[in-house]
């Protein structure tokens, strides 16, 4: 069966991402705040599955109620170790890759209601994609915690994510072998979760690049990832899913705010290389454009 994994954003792989975070100690606090608040919002978004079942399978509500367990402990993990570095805890600014990835969500993924195992097959997919990219990044920045110096904090950091990663991949094996198991009951079902899997690693593509992208001429690439979830679906459910998305992606207030933050941020930082260096980077996201126009 087909292995789905994460792409790259803009041809930077996770460790050329992670190598810069640690060097930078405020984008480093807010990368480790961005995880507390994405293994907190994932217990919400389980229990709701959860709830959704109404008991059955037993095995698979078993299964989320401890992976429930594992992200609030994930969570708490995360939430002490900024207390002590003195970090902040509140909902991290910008525009959320998980409040993205389920703005994309068609309801397919928490209907269990209409079709049972449609419903699971969609919401397991739908979990194992963002667990393959939470295991890309932590990987990643253990990787680059170990490169760099070996500070107080920076040992602190890499145990505290050393805790998690080991049970991050655990559930992706875990996702991975229920798949397996409803994909083995007959050709179609072998379908349907191929089609679920090239579906929502196309939704979690877009919700990433969402919340890495904020240079000119972002809300043309997010289109551009609208359209390719689009092409996933079927022709007819096409058009509703455009129309009710359309809005947000053309129009964003946390893409917009995000940009006023981040260049009020380089301003007071230092005004000579916001302009040698910040605006030409910003501008420089419509060169992106035409360079992915022209490869087409």
């Amino acid at each position: 069966m087909k292995v789905v994994y994460p792409h790259k954003f803009n041809s930077m792989s996770a460790r050329d991402i992670l190598k810069k975070v640690v060097e930078e100690r405020e984008l480093h606090l807010a990368t480790l705040n961005r995880y507390r608040y994405n293994e907190q919002r994932s217990c919400k978004d389980l229990t709701e599955v959860i709830e959704r079942l109404n008991g059955q399978p037993q095995a698979l509500v078993k299964d989320l109620s401890r992976h429930v367990s594992d992200e609030a402990r994930h969570a708490m993990w995360l939430t002490d170790l900024l207390i002590d570095l003195g970090a902040d805890i509140g909902k991290p600014p910008g525009v959320s890759y998980i409040d993205e990835f389920e703005r994309l969500l068609d309801q397919e993924v928490y209907d269990t209601q209409t079709n049972l195992e449609d419903g699971i097959i969609s919401a397991l997919v739908a979990i194992n994609v963002t667990e393959k990219r939470g295991c890309e990044y932590f990987a990643a920045h253990i990787h680059a915690l170990k490169q760099a110096p070996q500070t107080e904090e920076n040992i602190k950091i890499r145990q505290t994510i050393e805790k998690i990663f080991p049970e991050e991949t655990g559930h992706v094996r875990w996702g991975n072998g229920w798949l397996a198991q409803i994909a083995k009951k007959s050709p179609e079902h072998r379908k349907k979760v191929e089609q679920a899997k090239f579906k929502y690693a196309a939704i979690e593509q877009a919700a990433f690049e969402s919340g890495m992208d904020i240079m000119a001429g972002a809300e043309l690439r997010r289109l551009n990832n609208l359209l390719e979830v689009s092409n996933t679906m079927p022709l007819w459910e096409r058009p509703q899913y455009l129309l009710q998305r359309l809005p947000q992606t053309l129009v964003s207030p946390e893409l917009q705010m995000t940009r006023i933050q981040v260049a009020n941020k380089a301003w007071q930082r230092d005004p000579q290389a916001f302009v040698e260096k910040f605006v030409p980077m910003f501008f420089n996201g419509l060169n992106n454009i035409h360079r992915q126009q022209k490869s087409k």
